[in-house]
């Protein structure tokens, strides 16, 4: 009853009616200002250490019904509204979500705050308010379109925190003006802050597009996420982003640890700062430069910072550690280059290893190599990629710090991945096995009794069925697109990039295709779901996309084809569309080159969700093949050991696979009078030429053992009590990817913050 005077009240204050006659948009902003009032009122958790956790991304997705679960509000409002003939769901629609992210590091970053706050640990993040994030995706004429995609409105989670800070470049400064947006804990009674900086007096969104001046840093800096790099102009403007974010963090840490009563010199024994891959790194020489007018000598600084800052790596892909010339660090932060050399010149001392040295012979600054001197802890996400860290692409720094080196297994958090997009099973969990799941995901192989009991089964069945009719009315109302809910689902969804190699998922589509035409259609139909953007300077991205878009196009104007095979491409895959593709998931696609995935958390989604999950050994697929047993898991393709020798030796020749005739009629079916009726030739050509003399992801090693698996699991799909016990496992053995087991281990090693 409380509840409902408060929306009551709140009602009456801004629209002047009670909500039983507020208008759907008109409930959602009453129930976002209850929300906030419930958050505001939570205090901050204390301790004498404290995180700050520095990230590029935050991808938080729509945070109405998570924030209500946190508050231990969801019941209760969900009860309310249903009273008055509303629902939750049709309220979500008028919110916004966040264009604060892109891929999986971000929405890790946002699990990672959800866990922070749900153990009750003192923790915010750290990033940039982001206007028009990435970019939104339109598809026209079977290709990618960028947009701006703007997303903050005069009432939304994002509230003036009251302060800002000034950050000195290069010729000029700038305010960097603080907003955040709460973090409450589920089950703590606490509230963290997602803190995010801003300029002062941002940019309108562009005229058409999103090309805007990028050389404006004073308006565009915090226009968009990950601006094109392709010129000079677009590497500088990430410099001032990364410079932006560091600087004002850093004040505001220092600002804090005084408020708190600290001295600067104890920084390292009350802050913890983790480094989220590569792109915060300049907050080590920056802490350092603060720490040096605040009186430490330079020597006392380096051994503050060290011991307070934490590096995670995401990736082993070269392009993605980041390495900028030291004339873009003078140009936009010249006050960093003396202490950039400084350091350098220590670590020279520690090893005389030029591969571990920070500044190369080309006078570049690599910035994990300052992370990993001048922090105390350095971990992968998934047990493979540390492995391969320390053994191979960072193994010269391994065996210098090998105290520093660690695993921390992603996760990803139950309460918005299960709990809130999947609430049918939700349901059919906790008629089982009771609650206790919401608290400790571990709870979750309390169900594997059930694996015999062939009611359960089939009632595990029926939600998923019910999540299938619910992305097939999805898809209809968004799209247009009218798939069929007895169909298998077979979904691959995650950034676009070659070595995820949604392209080789393309070449089985083909193969399907061809079998159809020949006569030999499958036991069941089969709907193959895409979701990706590419980045807007990422070509060959692009190209796949629209490569997909082509053969979407093909199978639905043939009437031989369309009632056995559709391929859909949603449009803007986001946070919202992978809540309803997730749960509607029967094959999970993680089918990345072995060694290249670091970790993935889509697979960890989907395997809460009773998918199953057709993979290589890369990544986390590989803890997954452990816990649930190979008979409920689909793998296939070359070692990571195996590939990292063919690299290594440069010994693979995409040419000498391209000539198994098995491959050669997929490759060349991008070049078919089909194809070519209905997609750019010089496209297709440039597909084509890639795959037969390029490959550099080696889809065509791979993709006959990957052919041969995707067959085995459809055909494993038919029986269905057996499908769904590979189902039931999945679930069950899931909760050791629970995002509260990543932080506490992260806290219990790294942090030490309670």
């Amino acid at each position: 009853m409380e509840l409902k005077l408060q929306l009551s009240a709140i009602t009456r204050e801004k629209f002047g009616c009670e909500p039983a006659c507020c208008t759907d948009a008109q409930l959602y902003h009453a129930l976002l200002a209850l929300t906030q009032q419930q958050a505001a009122a939570r205090p901050a958790p204390a301790g004498e250490r404290k995180l700050y956790y520095f990230s590029a991304e935050f991808l938080m997705g729509k945070l109405l019904s998570n924030n209500l679960l946190a508050l231990g509000l969801f019941e209760e409002v969900r009860a309310l509204l249903e009273g008055m003939g509303r629902s939750l769901a049709a309220l979500e629609e008028y919110e916004p979500e966040p264009s604060l992210g892109n891929g999986g590091l971000g929405r890790l970053a946002a699990c990672f705050l959800d866990s922070i706050a749900a153990l009750g640990l003192p923790g915010d993040g750290v990033g940039l308010n982001y206007h028009y994030g990435l970019f939104r995706q339109k598809f026209a004429d079977r290709k990618q379109q960028e947009q701006p995609d703007p997303w903050i409105e005069p009432e939304s989670w994002l509230l003036p925190a009251g302060k800002r800070y000034t950050v000195p470049f290069g010729g000029f400064a700038l305010d960097a003006v603080l907003y955040d947006i709460a973090v409450p804990g589920a089950h703590t009674g606490i509230a963290n802050r997602l803190h995010l900086f801003d300029v002062a007096e941002p940019a309108d969104p562009p005229a058409e597009g999103i090309a805007f001046d990028k050389r404006d840093i004073p308006h565009c800096l915090t226009s968009f996420l990950y601006p094109d790099d392709s010129d000079r102009d677009g590497q500088l403007l990430r410099v001032y982003q990364q410079y932006f974010m560091v600087s004002a963090g850093a004040q505001m840490i220092l600002e804090e640890l005084a408020d708190r009563g600290f001295a600067p010199d104890t920084l390292s024994d009350h802050v913890a700062i983790q480094i989220n891959d590569t792109h915060p790194s300049m907050v080590i020489p920056e802490l350092i430069r603060l720490l040096t007018t605040r009186g430490l000598s330079m020597e006392a600084a380096v051994a503050q910072v060290e011991k307070a800052c934490a590096y995670t790596n995401h990736t082993i892909l070269a392009e993605a550690l980041e390495k900028w010339p030291v004339d873009y660090i003078e140009t936009v932060a010249p006050q960093l280059v003396p202490i950039i050399r400084e350091l350098d010149r220590l670590a020279r001392r520690r090893s005389g290893d030029p591969r571990v040295a920070i500044l190369d012979g080309e006078d570049r600054v690599h910035m994990a190599h300052m992370d990993i001197h001048y922090g105390h802890s350095v971990n992968g996400v998934a047990a493979l990629h540390t492995e391969i860290l320390k053994n191979s692409e960072l193994k010269p720094f391994y065996d210098l710090y090998p105290e520093k080196f660690n695993n921390k297994t992603n996760g990803v958090t139950f309460r918005r991945w299960l709990e809130a997009c999947d609430p049918a099973l939700a349901r059919w969990i906790s008629a089982r096995i009771g609650d206790g799941w919401k608290q400790d995901a571990a709870e979750l192989e309390k169900l594997l009794p059930f694996a015999e009991d062939e009611a359960s089964l089939t009632a595990l069945l029926e939600v998923k069925q019910h999540n299938k009719r619910r992305l097939q009315q999805l898809l209809a109302r968004r799209q247009g697109v009218e798939v069929d809910e007895n169909s298998l689902f077979d979904i691959q969804v995650k950034r676009l990039h070659e070595y995820k190699r949604q392209q080789m998922n393309a070449l089985w589509v083909i193969y399907k295709y061809l079998e159809i035409k020949a006569g030999r259609r499958p036991a069941r139909p089969v709907t193959v779901l895409f979701g990706a953007k590419a980045a807007p300077a990422y070509t060959m991205a692009k190209y796949i996309i629209h490569l997909i878009l082509c053969l979407q196009a093909l199978c639905e104007s043939d009437p031989e084809v369309r009632p056995w095979l559709r391929v859909v491409m949603v449009e803007n895959y986001n946070v919202s569309w992978a809540e309803a593709l997730i749960p509607a998931c029967d094959i999970s696609e993680q089918i990345s080159l072995a060694s290249k995935e670091a970790s993935g958390t889509s697979n960890m989604k989907f395997m809460a969700n009773g998918a199953v999950t057709l993979g290589t050994m890369d990544g986390a697929n590989v803890e997954i093949a452990g816990l649930v047993g190979p008979e409920n898991i689909y793998t296939f393709g070359a070692s990571s050991d195996a590939v990292i020798d063919l690299y290594a030796r440069g010994a693979y020749r995409s040419l000498d696979y391209y000539h198994r005739p098995a491959v050669e009629r997929l490759v060349d079916f991008l070049l078919s009078p089909a194809m070519l009726a209905l997609g750019d030739p010089a496209v297709l050509s440039s597909l084509w030429n890639d795959m037969k003399h390029k490959d550099w992801f080696m889809a065509l090693l791979d993709v006959e053992s990957y052919i041969e698996a995707k067959e085995r699991a459809l055909a494993g799909y038919e029986d269905r009590m057996a499908w769904a016990r590979k189902m039931l496992v999945n679930i069950a053995r899931s909760g050791y990817f629970s995002s509260d087991r990543t932080i506490a281990q992260y806290n219990t090693d790294i942090w030490h913050l309670s």
